[in-house]
């Protein structure tokens, strides 16, 4: 199917056939149907530029190619050296209008009308001109005076909702124009943008949302939407669908600064996104690793031989090899298997970060503590009432029981991010309330 379209987006473009607003309208369809079509226009756009020698014709359809892909400098110039019919005029004024250059957008418009283009059109065109230009009234008295076919178009019944919002008058009047523009084109981008921008300001995101939606998939498309959806898709943190709509705009617009600021935005925020899942991911891990092994019902050699170790929770045994386990006095296969049952219950193995460990921390000997002693070393963190900034470097480090803490130096603390003398102090008094020091101290 695909490759029946390409032939014939060729054919209106690259052929002799006549070209005129009925054919640039099947190519904005082709191409709203199938996006994919899209880089074809730019291959023809390329196969017509490299063209030594153009006849009038050609270089009015080039131009027509330029425009659809949003270079209207472009298109400006190579209209302007066109055939000089109503057809480059129009499409001049287009070009003109996206670029603000308002003045001359009004002055090809009134050729275009002269050398035979829809006069009506034109005159619509021309107001919305004059309302980007903010002279709204001149834009009103425009749209009063036409009558007839044209004002049962979208296109006028956009322009008149659009220019009544201008000048913030009658809302739901504005609301009821753009509703009858997309009842008579389902596809119109100004009214679907429009009708969007309204439920978007009565805080109708579903709504809003389906519009943009709707809004984007026509072609050529609306900057507007595109900015204003990639914005609702950040409210809703839906940073990679919002990426994709800036990366739309730069595509034909590279030099669109909201687009730049907002996909920078979004690109933070994705990051920061990241980084929160892995962070939750991390403490959900964290929270397993920490259960203490006195919470489990292990036979006393088993318990013994563990506390001897300095093994205190479940993350401890992920990091101690079965081999280094064996090798300790009085723990043999039995102990290995009723091991291996509890880590299993909980997904993890014994052994399983070994590899990571490195210069692991010097086991804390507790041989000399008493039971009591010994069960504190298995308390959460939390017990120690640590403020605010010490208690997230105690998370930065991975340290969720104060046995855990106990393996740590002064210096191992110090080299984490925002941990200073002032936290080390207080993490120092909290230790020597409960007669507990740091590794060396």
């Amino acid at each position: 199917m695909s490759q029946v379209i390409d032939v014939q987006l060729k054919d209106i473009l690259l052929s002799n056939s006549s070209f005129g607003p009925k054919e640039i309208e099947i190519i904005a369809e082709r191409i709203c149907n199938d996006y994919s079509q899209y880089p074809q226009l730019r291959e023809i756009t390329q196969e017509l530029e490299e063209q030594t020698e153009r006849t009038p014709a050609t270089s009015v359809r080039l131009g027509i190619c330029l425009y659809l892909l949003g270079r209207y400098e472009d298109a400006i110039e190579t209209l302007s050296s066109a055939d000089g019919g109503a057809l480059a005029y129009f499409y001049q004024g287009r070009s003109h209008f996206f670029l603000k250059n308002n003045e001359k957008a009004i002055q090809c418009y009134e050729s275009a009308k002269t050398a035979g283009y829809d006069n009506d059109l034109c005159l619509v065109a021309i107001a919305e001109t004059k309302r980007q230009a903010r002279d709204l009234e001149g834009a009103m008295l425009i749209l009063d005076d036409l009558f007839g076919p044209i004002e049962q178009t979208a296109e006028y019944l956009y322009q008149r909702g659009a220019t009544i919002a201008a000048r913030c008058d009658n809302p739901e009047e504005v609301c009821k124009l753009y509703e009858r523009a997309v009842e008579l084109n389902d596809s119109h981008a100004g009214a679907l943008f429009g009708l969007a921008l309204e439920n978007d300001r009565r805080g109708n995101d579903d709504k809003a949302l389906e519009l943009y939606q709707r809004a984007v998939a026509v072609f050529p498309c609306n900057v507007g939407a595109l900015l204003n959806l990639g914005l609702l898709y950040e409210d809703h943190d839906q940073y990679e669908r919002a990426v994709r709509c800036y990366d739309r705009i730069l595509e034909t617009h590279p030099t669109n600064e909201h687009a730049r600021l907002y996909r920078a935005d979004a690109m933070a925020s994705m990051d920061e996104q990241y980084d929160h899942d892995r962070e939750k991911q991390k403490q959900q891990i964290a929270g397993v690793m920490s259960i203490p092994i006195a919470q489990f019902e292990l036979s006393v050699r088993s318990r013994n031989c563990l506390q001897k170790m300095g093994i205190l929770t479940l993350g401890d045994l992920t990091k101690v090899s079965e081999l280094e386990l064996l090798n300790s006095k009085n723990f043999g296969e039995t102990s290995l298997v009723e091991i291996r049952e509890v880590m299993s219950a909980k997904g993890l193995m014994v052994g399983q970060f070994s590899h990571e460990k490195g210069d692991a921390d010097e086991p804390v000997d507790v041989s000399h503590l008493s039971e009591d002693e010994q069960a504190l070393l298995d308390r959460p963190m939390s017990d120690l009432n640590l403020s605010v900034r010490a208690r997230k470097c105690m998370t930065r480090l991975g340290l969720t029981t104060i046995g855990e803490l106990l393996r740590k130096s002064a210096d191992d603390l110090l080299e984490c991010k925002n941990f200073g003398v002032t936290s080390l102090t207080e993490v120092r008094e909290k230790l020597t309330q409960q007669s507990l020091k740091l590794r060396g101290e």
